[in-house]
């Protein structure tokens, strides 16, 4: 089972806590062998009105596949000593590391940002970036992914973060019955902007929302940036504004990014050949379908079925 310690040392924001427990240690239902979530601490801490209690030593770290340092409550003061070190521990023996917001001020006093691109909360990327000028802060993007190294940025990036670990552990089914579960979007991608600085009408995110179902249910087919406008009743400029200030992305990206989603699903939970899901995606061609899976996951979509395939119930006799 993978091993899941959520370093509960310091000064500590609550949500981001929660958060790391919330969606490591609540498996979906009928999920057998979940994370194995351990709290490590020194000892019971302070954290907001809480108090909390860690089943294990700072010295688990070690021990664990992944370790996630959540949010400091002060950037100016600097991070427990013992839990810098246990953090380090952790990495050199050979432990996946993600921070949520500013526990990136952690790792990077561990070194672990040393030549890593890494975020945090919009406010205190650029002290980031000062006190650690090896590692490279994007403040932009909602969370960054170096394999090993993996940071967040404010409050809902932690979710999203959290969110594209299960996927990576557990693929794209359970992370969306995760995500299903919390009532928050399956998916967004690490380089969606933190935020918006002209908030959108309410009339327009509804309008808006309605086209994002429509859309979904018709990725089968070859969908145009003036198909979508003309649904939307807008102009596909408009268009391209409302969707870059809501997802990040532009229509076309965004819809090819919800074409990878479903084929990954399709992957995972069905025995459809690579030229069916093609054009249950609106990929069109197997060859289109291997060229941007690739490109988007990193890996061949035979590949992926082989690592995420859920195998199949067992059905015991009598």
């Amino acid at each position: 089972m993978h091993t899941v310690a959520v370093a509960a040392a310091g000064q500590l924001l609550h949500f981001e806590l929660g958060v790391a427990y919330e969606i490591f240690g609540n498996p979906p239902v009928d999920t057998p062998d979940w994370y194995d979530v351990r709290l490590c601490g020194p000892g019971p801490i302070r954290v907001g009105p809480f108090l909390v209690e860690p089943d294990h030593g700072l010295d688990a770290l070690a021990a664990a596949d992944t370790v996630i340092v959540p949010a400091c409550v002060d950037v100016d003061v600097p991070p427990p000593g013992e839990l810098v070190e246990a953090v380090r521990a952790a990495y050199d023996a050979g432990a996946r590391v993600a921070s949520l917001c500013t526990g990136a001020f952690v790792l990077g006093a561990a070194g672990l940002l040393d030549g890593q691109r890494a975020t945090t909360h919009w406010a205190h990327a650029e002290q980031l970036s000062r006190a650690f000028p090896a590692a490279e802060v994007d403040p932009d993007v909602l969370y960054t992914d170096n394999g090993r190294v993996l940071t967040a940025a404010g409050k809902a990036a932690a979710v999203d973060l959290c969110l594209h670990l299960v996927h990576l552990d557990r693929g794209a089914a359970l992370a969306n019955a995760v995500a299903r579960r919390l009532v928050v979007p399956p998916h967004r991608a690490g380089g969606q902007a933190q935020f918006v600085s002209k908030p959108i009408q309410p009339a327009d995110e509804h309008a808006l929302s309605r086209l994002l179902n429509w859309a979904e249910e018709r990725l089968d087919q070859p969908l145009t940036v003036t198909d979508l406008a003309r649904e939307a009743n807008t102009s596909p400029r408009h268009l391209g504004r409302l969707f870059r200030a809501t997802t990040g992305e532009a229509p076309l990206q965004w819809l090819l990014t919800r074409r990878v989603r479903r084929a990954q699903e399709l992957l995972e939970a069905t025995n459809d050949t690579i030229d069916a899901i093609a054009t249950a995606t609106g990929m069109g061609t197997p060859t289109t379908l291997r060229r941007q899976f690739k490109r988007t996951v990193g890996v061949s979509p035979q590949t992926y079925r082989q690592t995420f395939r859920t195998p199949p119930p067992t059905h015991l006799p009598g």
